[in-house]
């Protein structure tokens, strides 16, 4: 059985738990797994900007022709010292310190190179900045992946790293034409193969995918090398509500799900895995598991194309309290074919998609990510319909494979009004594999516990 598995930063952080639990915990499947591994926790904000606060990193001082060698600098040491915290698991400091030195100095080069060529004028600012950006995101992967194949080495492992980041490839390559020259003539059944998640292309693959990149890229490796399972190593389980929220001992790991409830839960942030990168396992029959590193013997969630749970029951409470609710209201709107075209059209300028929308004769309402609520859009729609409001709101969804059953909905706007909960929007598609509620921003961890207890907390099956 060969199977490809990917490893988070936070779970690389703690790689003498990933040791354990993962690439050392059965000893009879030591080969024939192939992992793919993202930066350490935190590494990549530094390279390029911190994923949640946008606080500035290198990335921004380049932009900025600010001192970004003497970041690059701060970054090497920072670097270093990390790689002290691995001594104990059989790290070889020196050499780990020496790779990364240089490899950051390479960075440098090239960083200047493109700095020269930037204030020459001949290229398009963009097309240099993005070029910046996916040297620089190399290089916490890189990092990452050199540290694990020299711990495996020198514990005795046949290891072999794939570094994906081409830094000294100058052949022009897609990612895909990358992966298969990197991985030809590999017997897996012999080594450890640890792979880096940037990988390089032509087709540039964070312009393509942005900090969705290593799951991307796992996949593709997934589906190159026609494995027989993909498995996504993560800090916690797929649950059937965010611990952080209903507290650990109050949700459960959702066990068996879909590729559509994947799907759902990217569209509100809840990643189990980026959508471009779900597809190309759904369409070529490769199921997913997702893990938790830190309790190895669960088995964790399965993902398949077909699966439909059973019985009838909401698997997972999720949804986001970063989100705003912005309503079109217009009398000329009843009755007019393409209305809400022209309103789509005036998001697509601004490049803003939205996650919930709901109509009636005069109004269209649609939720939006809290990001996207800029100045600019709202004067665009402002100049062209009569009343546009917006505020802040959270949304609230019910998800599973099979809750297409009279009552669900009932209950739930049942028990949000006995909490004084009002519902200010509400809808689902014909599958009915999620239904989305809107209520006001306040509420929202009170809503997500509340609708946990009710559905999901104990497993429990809705009567037909």
């Amino acid at each position: 059985m060969l199977t490809v598995e990917k490893i988070g930063g936070t779970s690389m952080s703690a790689f003498g738990e990933v040791l354990q639990n993962i690439i050392l915990f059965n000893p009879n499947r030591i080969y024939n797994r192939i992992y793919v591994v993202s930066a350490y926790s935190g590494v990549t904000n530094w390279l390029l900007e911190d994923k949640k606060t946008k606080e500035a990193g290198i990335y921004h001082f380049f932009v900025k022709k600010q001192n970004y060698a003497q970041k690059l600098e701060e970054l090497s040491l920072k670097l270093q010292e990390m790689n002290a915290t691995y001594q104990h698991l059989g790290l070889e400091v020196a050499v780990a310190n020496d790779f990364i030195q240089k490899r950051i100095s390479d960075a440098q080069k090239y960083l200047e190179s493109l700095a020269d060529v930037l204030a020459s004028g001949y290229l398009p600012q963009e097309n240099i900045y993005q070029a910046a950006r996916e040297i620089l995101a190399s290089i916490g992967e890189s990092h990452s992946a050199f540290n694990a194949v020299n711990i495996l080495q020198n514990k005795g492992y046949n290891a072999t790293l794939i570094d994906l980041s081409g830094f000294h490839d100058s052949e022009p390559l897609t990612i895909d034409e990358r992966i298969r020259k990197y991985l030809a003539g590999i017997d897996f059944n012999q080594t450890i193969c640890v792979v880096t998640g940037y990988a390089k292309g032509i087709e540039g693959i964070m312009r393509e995918f942005d900090r969705g990149y290593s799951e991307v890229t796992f996949s593709k490796v997934a589906v190159l090398v026609k494995a027989d399972e993909a498995i996504i190593h993560k800090e916690y389980h797929l649950s059937s509500a965010d611990p952080n929220i209903v507290g650990v001992e109050n949700c459960r790991p959702v066990g068996m799900t879909n590729y559509d409830v994947a799907d759902q839960l990217a569209d509100v942030g809840m990643e189990a895995i980026h959508p471009k990168a779900s597809k190309p396992l759904e369409i070529n029959g490769i199921n997913l598991r997702i893990k938790n590193t830190f309790e190895p013997t669960h088995e964790g969630t399965l993902i398949t194309k077909n699966y439909v749970c059973p019985e009838s029951r909401v698997e997972i409470i999720t949804g986001s309290d970063k989100v705003m609710i912005l309503d079109i209201h217009d009398p000329l709107m009843v009755g007019s074919v393409g209305y809400d075209l022209r309103i789509m059209q005036e998001l697509e300028k601004h490049s803003v998609s939205y996650i919930f929308k709901t109509t009636s004769a005069n109004s269209i309402s649609m939720v939006i990510w809290e990001k996207d609520a800029k100045k600019e859009l709202l004067e665009a729609l402002q100049n062209k319909y009569e009343a546009v409001t917006i505020q802040e709101a959270a949304l609230v969804c019910l998800v599973g494979t099979n809750i297409h059953q009279p009552g669900i909905l009932a209950r739930t706007a049942q028990v949000l009004a006995e909490n004084a909960i009002n519902i200010l929007s509400v809808g689902c598609a014909l599958r009915q594999v999620n239904i989305q509620v809107v209520v006001e921003r306040q509420y929202f961890r009170k809503a997500i516990s509340l609708l946990n207890q009710c559905f999901a907390e104990r497993g429990a099956v809705f009567s037909k």
